[in-house]
């Protein structure tokens, strides 16, 4: 049976990231996706602990709890992140960054050329920006276009609507900028390199829920479907929901 969540308030309200963080911290099935995510960031900071990392847009995340040194940061002012940013203005030195993570954000920033000049701007040399973003797979497609309430629009522009954070989106931006838009990317970010884009999370995420519906499977099968994910692995092209992208600056 399918059942929404009840959210009581305007998606763009700092209220609902925070009813979004309870959700995700009580809900184990999609808390252990989370936790597969976050280890995406880990591996990176685990390089160097004390090295400066940046998480933009952390919103109902829990990163924090996971890389205790990591600088959180949202455009809404939310009571548990470290400070309220703007991923187009970001207020750090020149290369004073080792990393910028981000998890569901670079869809919804109005400007993605304005923010990766801030990311090549700020990042160290050999600093990396590593994103988890909806893919573009037949199978995306097919539920963001159907299923989901953000837009995802593979012929769309480089930018987006101003002016509300959250439901101002399109979940293709990633493809357009690091696929569709290559060469573009290449031509202006030139000190930012594309080092990967790796397909992952076809099957748990719908299992899930989300954190608009109640999880459709019981929380001690997480394992089992674990095992189902890992051999979608070999069509993750033609399947996935979500991509790994990983950026450095030379």
């Amino acid at each position: 049976m399918i059942k929404k969540r009840k959210i009581p308030y305007h998606l763009d309200d700092p209220r609902t990231s925070i009813y979004h963080r309870e959700i995700i911290l009580n809900t184990l099935f999609l808390k252990k996706i989370y936790l597969q995510w976050y280890n995406e960031f880990k591996k990176e900071y685990d390089k160097n602990s004390q090295g400066k990392y940046l998480e933009l847009g952390s919103g109902g995340g829990f990163l924090k709890e996971i890389l205790p040194n990591i600088i959180t940061s949202d455009i809404l002012p939310l009571p548990y992140v470290d400070m309220q940013i703007n991923a187009e203005q970001l207020p750090f030195e020149e290369e004073s960054l080792n990393s910028i993570f981000l998890l569901n954000v670079f869809h919804h920033i109005p400007k993605p050329f304005v923010f990766l000049k801030e990311a090549q701007r700020t990042l160290k040399k050999n600093g990396t920006l590593i994103m988890i973003e909806p893919a573009n797979t037949p199978f995306s497609r097919f539920i963001y276009k159907g299923f989901h309430h953000e837009p995802f629009d593979e012929e769309g522009t480089l930018f987006i609507d101003e002016g509300k954070p959250l439901s101002h989106s399109n979940q293709a931006l990633p493809y357009i900028y690091f696929i569709r838009e290559k060469k573009y990317f290449s031509e202006n970010f030139p000190r930012l390199k594309l080092l990967e884009i790796r397909y992952h999370t076809a099957l748990l995420y719908l299992l899930s829920g989300g954190v608009s519906y109640y999880p459709f499977v019981p929380s001690f099968s997480f394992s089992f479907f674990q095992s189902i994910e890992k051999l979608l692995s070999l069509f993750q092209k033609s399947t996935a929901l979500f991509q790994t992208i990983i950026i450095q600056k030379q």
